[in-house]
């Protein structure tokens, strides 16, 4: 009875340390090992940690979009527009909670010297102070954005709806997408990295 508890606690302990497995992680090695050389497990890490965060986009965007659809819609109001502030804060909770549940148990299931009470904490306070930053970016840039980038756009849009016009709102809302689009990007390589240094970095 001793040696199967036994047993069964090195499966459990194994489960625990390799995380989950998806369909992924196949690519993800195959494409470690051949770029990353001596550093192929950190590759391994960031590839997962990077779509890890393009899942958290998806939900990040579409959160924006249903509720500057609905609830939020962009008011144009300077220097503060309080729909999008709150819009753009909420989509990033959300993909907060996304993002670290996928981080703790696929990219780091070998990081347990903390609890998860304690790497929630760490993660979080990383993330909100690239959201600080990403909010001042949108709120900064999304009307400029919106009117440089939808006369572009618009030929693309006009070929599905020939006699669309685009309002205001409708640039100020590509103009959030697209200053999101950049925010993400940037705020991801400060995640990755200051995560992997604070929050994760009892892993070898």
């Amino acid at each position: 009875m001793n040696q199967y508890n036994s047993t069964v606690d090195e499966v459990s302990q194994n489960t625990t340390k390799r995380g989950f497995r998806n369909p992924l992680d196949t690519i993800i090695e195959a494409v470690a090992r051949r770029i990353g050389g001596s550093k192929a497990k950190e590759v391994e890490r960031f590839l997962r940690f990077a779509f890890v965060g393009m899942v958290g986009a998806v939900v990040d965007f579409g959160t924006v979009f249903i509720l500057q659809a609905t609830f939020l819609p962009p008011t144009n109001q300077k220097p503060i527009d309080v729909n999008v502030v709150i819009a753009t804060s909420i989509a990033f909770l959300a993909a907060v909670v996304s993002n670290f549940f996928w981080n703790r148990y696929w990219t780091y299931p070998d990081s347990r010297s903390r609890s998860i009470r304690r790497q929630l904490v760490m993660f979080t306070f990383i993330s909100l102070v690239g959201w600080l930053g990403r909010t001042v970016w949108i709120n900064v840039a999304y009307t400029p954005l919106g009117d440089l980038v939808m006369p572009i756009a618009l030929p693309v849009i006009q070929i599905f709806r020939p006699n669309y016009v685009p309002s205001v709102t409708a640039s100020a809302k590509l103009g959030t997408m697209v200053a999101m689009l950049i925010g993400i990007v940037v705020v991801m390589f400060w995640n990755f990295i200051a995560n992997r240094i604070w929050t994760y970095n009892d892993v070898d």
